[in-house]
């Protein structure tokens, strides 16, 4: 783009100019950086500068493009962003707006994993205390995960095999992608309305920490935390801790442990009923022998 042959502009002219030449040259880029004086504004907008060793750029990652991030941004977050070049005219001030992100990385992925690992514990998410109880003989189990994968298949046999009377209510979510976290906090939110629901099930297969990113999302955690039915996560293989299985009032090595946990064998309960025979019985007899006592005691004074 060629510039205007003036010498002499107003400050609006020049922006204008300066504006239409970065939109025509700079409008589909990607930029790698990292994060620094990162905000996030009530509007949903996220700002920050990007910097490498020398320079630095002011960005805005706006809500519409923002909202399906399953990115734990941070300070010190290595990304490489894609979009444009803008200059906010009013201000005279050169921008990049970011249409699309992701870490640059396998590094900074754990730097982002081990900031908001360390910002939730602050706040006393992943408290013992926090933690729901698990019931022994649930009724209805609420299970999260894809409709179409082997997790699901694993739980309904483990259930069906343990416990067949126990009604399983599916919500079948995307577990990985760029709007799978957003799926997985409605579908939280979504079981949390059925009444009958005792406890719920978030599961999905092993994978790389790409793959499992959807499960160390903040508001995930959040919705995970905040649920008021018991939820038992089993996410990946058991060498893989994610922020969900923190969070969680119980984690579950495999998706078919996790059944397991929400469904006593035949033995288990027959075990369980004839401790508490016993108990009861034990307890009639020292109340009995309680009651002859007294009346030997009688008799022998008469």
């Amino acid at each position: 783009m060629k510039i205007a042959s003036k010498s002499l502009f107003t400050v609006s002219e020049l922006n204008s100019q300066v504006s239409k030449f970065l939109d025509s040259t700079f409008s589909s880029i990607w930029l790698v950086g990292e994060i620094s004086n990162f905000h996030q504004h009530a509007s949903g907008h996220i700002y920050f500068t990007l910097k490498d060793n020398i320079s630095e750029i002011k960005c805005v990652f706006f809500r519409q493009y923002n909202m399906y991030s399953q990115l734990p941004l941070d300070n010190g977050v290595q990304i490489k962003s894609s979009g444009s070049i803008a200059l906010y005219k009013q201000k005279g001030q050169v921008q990049f707006i970011i249409e699309s992100l992701k870490l640059e990385g396998e590094g900074s992925f754990h730097l982002a994993y081990e900031a908001l690992k360390i910002k939730l514990m602050n706040e006393g998410l992943f408290l013992d205390t926090k933690k729901k109880r698990i019931p022994n003989f649930p009724n209805c189990v609420g299970v999260i995960t894809s409709g179409t994968g082997s997790v699901l298949r694993d739980i309904i046999q483990v259930l069906k095999r343990r416990a067949p009377h126990v009604k399983i209510i599916l919500r079948s979510v995307i577990v990985q992608g760029e709007q799978s976290a957003q799926d997985i906090e409605t579908a939280i939110k979504d079981l949390q309305r059925v009444d009958y629901i005792d406890t719920i099930i978030i599961g999905r297969g092993g994978g790389s920490i790409e793959d499992l990113w959807s499960f160390n999302n903040e508001k995930v955690a959040r919705a995970v935390f905040l649920c008021k039915i018991p939820i038992i996560s089993a996410i990946g293989h058991e060498t893989d801790t994610t922020i969900t299985d923190l969070v969680s009032d119980l984690r579950a090595p495999t998706p078919s442990s996790a059944a397991e946990l929400v469904s006593l064998s035949k033995k288990q309960i027959t075990d369980k009923l004839y401790i508490s025979f016993q108990k009861i019985i034990q307890k009639i007899l020292t109340s009995n022998y309680g009651r002859w006592q007294k009346i030997d005691s009688i008799y022998l004074k008469l």
